[in-house]
């Protein structure tokens, strides 16, 4: 559930409280947003027992002065979720598939969505790798491809039915001419601190894999 509040003491606390009265237990909170108008963006993982709708959270946290919900959707039940750091040390044990492990993780690091790997393929569409939930329709034509600098992707009209309602933006592996793409199906927004983060964290992939012990093996062999 993403919710903005007040930066202020105590409103997050009063988010908590109305969500324990709707019968929610709150699993976990990411601040996602520090906004330059005096609120926050967060996003909350809670757990609703059975028979509740997800409606009454929304209702609950309206009941707080200046809070509004933005979006709600379903985490499934015993998804992994990943932090940043946690990917950094999946991808370091693993470092020559560092950018495939990044895109198998992204739904857990940003709590929703899916992610794609692109090759260097010129403009049209074809999926190296795909984590649960992505929209694999090779053969797309893609006026976003390929991307040069992070993007904020523009599904037009003409896109294959699995990218409608898409909100997505990609970031260019700079040293392969391949691409990852971080979407959601229909919502929240992608902020662009949640761009941010995964700049930064392609950025990491592209090091950790050309650090990799291995690698560097292969380079003193060809010098």
């Amino acid at each position: 559930m993403r919710v903005v509040v007040p930066d202020r003491p105590g409103s997050l606390g009063a988010v908590a409280s109305a969500v324990g009265t709707a019968g929610g237990d709150i699993v976990g909170v990411d601040v996602v947003e520090h906004r330059g108008d005096g609120f926050v963006v967060d996003d909350f993982l809670v757990d609703l027992p059975g028979g509740r709708l997800p409606d009454t959270l929304v209702t609950a946290c309206r009941t707080v002065p200046d809070v509004t919900v933005e979006f709600i959707g379903h985490y499934s039940p015993g998804a992994s979720l990943h932090r940043d750091l946690e990917a950094v040390e999946a991808m370091t044990d693993d470092p020559d598939r560092a950018e495939e492990i990044l895109v198998d993780l992204v739904p857990g690091i940003f709590r929703s969505g899916w992610g794609l790997l692109l090759p260097a393929a010129g403009s049209t569409l074809k999926v190296q790798r795909a984590s649960g939930g992505a929209p694999e329709d090779d053969g797309y034509e893609a006026p976003w491809l390929p991307l040069t600098e992070p993007t904020r992707i523009v599904v037009g009209p003409d896109a294959p039915e699995p990218w409608h309602d898409v909100v997505a933006v990609g970031v260019p592996v700079d040293d392969t001419g391949q691409a990852i793409v971080f979407g959601r199906d229909g919502g929240p927004r992608i902020l662009d601190s949640e761009l941010a983060r995964l700049v930064h964290l392609v950025a990491l992939a592209q090091v950790i894999r050309r650090t990799s012990p291995a690698r560097e093996a292969d380079d003193a062999a060809t010098a």
